[in-house]
């Protein structure tokens, strides 16, 4: 058994002195670190051409204000139902305010809630094509302003609905 130890020993003692004996290398045997001339970076860069921008639409396109007409009307449809059904959503919600999860109250609540959501999907529908119409024009390189301007009015009825029902969620949690 101790000759295998003493074997270990050796070669423990060997691979050191070899790792040593690399240190004592002269200095001048190492390449040098500088940068050589094919590691530097030269070269000119010409930018791209500028591409004027197309010149504005003269005329508005008929077919394009007819369909914005249209999903502004479905939007509006969407948000006087909401309305309409916004003040028995509210009357059912506060009743249900301190009464348990699950009760007759609270469900029937919480249905009428559902029902809000439901109206608000319409005016959510209406401003997904807005966003579709407007994405298409602008990739076809053609004036959004009009959709844009639709699509402004569309989302200030979301934003409405959204702060009644954030409202009413609030209570019914309450």
């Amino acid at each position: 058994m101790g000759g295998g130890m003493y074997a270990g020993r050796a070669l423990a003692a060997t691979a050191l002195a070899l790792l040593l004996s690399a240190c004592a290398t002269p200095e001048g045997a190492f390449p040098s670190l500088a940068r050589r001339d094919a590691e530097r970076v030269t070269g000119t860069i010409n930018p791209p051409p500028v591409v004027p921008a197309a010149p504005p639409l003269e005329t508005a396109n008929p077919a394009l204000a007819v369909r914005l007409d249209q999903i502004e009307a479905r939007a509006q449809s969407g948000h006087a139902r909401f309305q309409s059904r916004e003040s028995r959503a509210r009357g059912l919600v506060s009743a249900a305010r301190s009464a348990a999860v699950a009760s007759e109250s609270w469900s029937v609540a919480t249905i009428a809630m559902a029902e809000l959501e439901a109206a608000r999907s319409q005016v959510m529908i209406a401003l997904a094509d807005l966003d579709s119409l407007y994405a298409a024009e602008r990739v076809a390189g053609g004036d959004a302003a009009a959709i844009q301007s639709v699509r402004e009015r569309v989302t200030g009825l979301v934003v409405q609905e959204d702060t009644v029902l954030a409202a009413l969620g609030n209570t019914l949690r309450d």
